[in-house]
């Protein structure tokens, strides 16, 4: 298989998430404010970090991207569901999520709860009608997502988010947060990948260590993008972890200090990538892309 750039890549399998996104919204028998409330958050756009990681590591393994359409929707409908709950008055009380109005500014609270609670079950939903995949790997996906998303995951570290503000984090407290509110949802991304295309369970494990640093850069990157970034690129107001009372890696460690963990944790996620001794290259540059994003 010849190796694709990161731009094309991503520009191909972007567009064939977004357009499948918008098919099994409209397939569904629900009222229509729901599904407009559905898709306005699926339709503002973000990096689809999460569901290009899982298509690279198919790719990586010499497996068509395409198998993995219904679990990389799945995981992006549940990513949007967390922020839709996070943007609420009663947690971070956000007006502008990418640039646009948050959900609940445009369809009101009580739809947006309910907007996020159908985008997470309709993905689990999505993971079971997978076409052309043996039940066991649709059961082991589900259970991976669940874990990665749920109260040992992503759940947990946005209870520990909250918890933490007003506080004086430790670095270890920080990372417990940043490893589960963002990092368990890349890390099952990936490993998404892994189980569709069938990858063996040393090669699961330096995956895992892989996006587990990847996940760590990802939130330094962010953390930092709070403190000097654009607001008209980053489509939210900078300095809203500091307003926030917050503790960050810049506020931990200086600018200076959190730019040096960044390019540690790079390194770190290429270290294990290079283990793996398979067509590598799109994920190489997605650890690039985080390392040097600027939204």
């Amino acid at each position: 298989m010849s190796i694709l750039q990161l731009e094309s890549f991503s520009t191909k399998y972007k567009t064939l998430l977004e357009e499948y996104l918008q098919k099994t919204i409209n397939r569904l028998q629900a009222p229509q404010v729901l599904k407009e409330a559905m898709q306005y958050s699926l339709e503002a756009g973000g990096k689809r970090i999460r569901p290009l990681l899982l298509f690279a590591t198919l790719h990586a393994f010499q497996k068509n991207p395409e198998i993995g359409l219904n679990s990389a929707a799945a995981i992006e409908m549940i990513h949007t569901y967390s922020l839709i709950h996070d943007d609420l008055p009663s947690m971070d009380n956000d007006d502008l999520r990418r640039g646009k109005p948050t959900n609940h500014k445009v369809f009101g609270e009580a739809n947006a709860i309910l907007a996020g609670d159908a985008l997470l079950t309709y993905s689990f939903q999505l993971i079971v009608e997978t076409p052309g995949i043996e039940a066991e790997a649709k059961l082991e996906l589900v259970r991976l997502i669940a874990q990665s998303s749920g109260a040992e995951g992503m759940v947990a570290g946005q209870v520990a988010d909250m918890l933490g503000e007003e506080k004086e984090l430790s670095l270890e407290e920080l990372e417990y947060i940043h490893v589960h509110k963002t990092g368990k949802m890349l890390t099952g991304s990936v490993l998404a990948g892994a189980i569709l295309a069938g990858v063996n369970e040393e090669k699961r494990n330096w995956l895992k260590q892989f996006s587990y640093h990847l996940g760590l850069a990802f939130q330094i990157r962010d953390d930092l993008l709070d403190v000097d970034g654009d607001e008209a690129v980053i489509g939210k107001p900078v300095g809203s972890d500091e307003g926030n009372h917050k503790t960050t890696y810049p506020a931990l460690l200086g600018i200076n200090g959190a730019k040096a963990e960044l390019m540690k944790q790079i390194q770190l996620a290429k270290d294990f990538l290079l283990k793996l001794d398979e067509d590598t290259q799109i994920l190489e540059e997605i650890t690039d892309l985080v390392e040097n994003r600027n939204y």
